[in-house]
């Protein structure tokens, strides 16, 4: 086994005097150190410096291969760091990684939160709409923004989505000597000349957040009407049964409603939404970004199943409109065994499609058949939705 060419450090804003022993030594024997700007200045890198291109890539690193080089993050490497970008990359003996405390860990302790409590985000490169699905009242949040701007665009996210009344707390240069830390709310944000690299703290007040289960409330979405709505979404859910990590096919995507709580029902669960409709697409790619899904949802034009073509095969799929006979058959031809597929239908040609596909391949047949109250005259009745018939099979 060759010895690692590649060290990723942990810096801290204590700069060379937090170093262990082992990353001073690894530091001494680099011939090129890649870093920030700030990273390069802390450790009087000189002429062995490389400052992270604009915009970042790692192919620097990699293009020197066989050389001693290191590459310094901030605190821990592995926590929104570019250890976690480096590492796809290398072999298991071509790199060492010797951290130290991550912004994180200086920020729970700054603020005696139990670390395993709190919720953290690196919001560098990120929309705060990320934290739209996680937020609620008593949650408690640690997050890295870009630069000294942030905090400020952070409270005005905060109050304009029902949290003004959260505790804020603005962490800048932590660990070092310019350390600064100071308390404000949301509402009431009125601090200036905060200094990177910058962290903030919030403890929630004021809204109760997004519910979690699924069969969020249809006002939720924005829509032209073409929604699977809520009851039958959560039944939908239930069908296709997301797991983590795992990848949807959401065909015929409408707002996109089921495509966005598959996201939202298992950590690191993606979609990919498929719809005919152009305006309709804009409305699923609105949705996600109200919902900070953006990240873990693709939205694709095109009618199903020629525009299926391409695209990584799923763990399951769903298909909310525009079914037929050829869309069933290149599905159960094409798609791995294993996957899941949950099909609804509200019409009778559809019905009779999923009765047949379910007499000849088993699976479970559901018929859901709601109303809600609605007035009748002076009094209240039963307004009847269309019957809707689900098909659920494993291929």
């Amino acid at each position: 086994m060759s010895e690692p060419w590649v060290s990723i450090l942990g810096l801290g804003e204590n700069g060379l005097d937090g170093l262990t022993e082992t990353s001073r030594k690894l530091l001494a024997g680099a011939e090129a150190i890649f870093g920030g700007p700030r990273h390069l200045e802390l450790v009087k890198a000189g002429d062995r410096g490389h400052p992270w291109p604009v915009p970042f890539s790692i192919e620097p690193v990699l293009a020197m291969r066989g050389k001693q080089v290191v590459v310094l993050a901030s605190g821990d490497p592995f926590w929104f760091g570019a250890g976690g970008s480096l590492i796809p990359h290398l072999e298991s003996h071509e790199w060492v990684s010797v951290p130290t405390p991550s912004t994180f860990a200086l920020a729970a302790n700054t603020q005696g939160w139990r670390l395993e409590e709190t919720l953290c985000f690196g919001l560098h490169a990120a929309p705060f709409e990320r934290l739209t699905p996680v937020l609620g009242r008593g949650v408690r949040a640690i997050c890295t923004v870009r630069d000294g701007e942030a905090p400020a665009k952070l409270a005005a996210y905060l109050t304009e989505t029902g949290f003004g009344a959260s505790q804020i707390t603005v962490m800048e240069c932590l660990g070092g000597p310019r350390q600064r830390v100071r308390h404000t709310t949301a509402q009431g944000f009125d601090l200036t000349d905060i200094k990177a690299p910058v962290a903030v703290a919030i403890d929630c007040a004021g809204s109760k957040g997004m519910p979690r289960a699924s069969g969020l409330p249809d006002s939720m979405f924005l829509s032209d009407g073409q929604m699977t709505k809520r009851p039958v979404r959560a039944l939908t859910l239930s069908a296709l049964a997301p797991r983590y990590g795992e990848h949807l096919w959401d065909i015929g995507g409408g707002s996109g409603s089921i495509a966005l709580e598959w996201c939202l029902a298992a950590p690191n669960a993606t979609a990919t939404s498929f719809e005919p409709k152009d305006t309709r697409c804009a409305n699923i790619r609105q949705n996600a970004e109200r919902f900070g899904l953006s990240h873990r949802l693709q939205t694709v034009h095109g009618a199903a199943p020629d525009i299926l073509k391409g695209h990584a095969k799923p763990d399951a799929v769903f298909i909310g409109g525009g079914n037929s006979a050829m869309l069933m058959t290149e599905l159960w031809q094409t798609l791995p065994e294993g996957t899941r597929i949950v099909a609804n239908a509200v019409t009778l040609e559809t019905e009779c499609l999923l009765m047949n596909w379910h007499a000849a391949k088993g699976g479970h047949l559901l018929r859901a058949e709601l109303s809600e109250t609605a007035p009748l005259g002076r009094m209240r009745g039963w307004n009847a939705a269309r019957p809707i018939l689900q098909w659920s099979v494993t291929r």
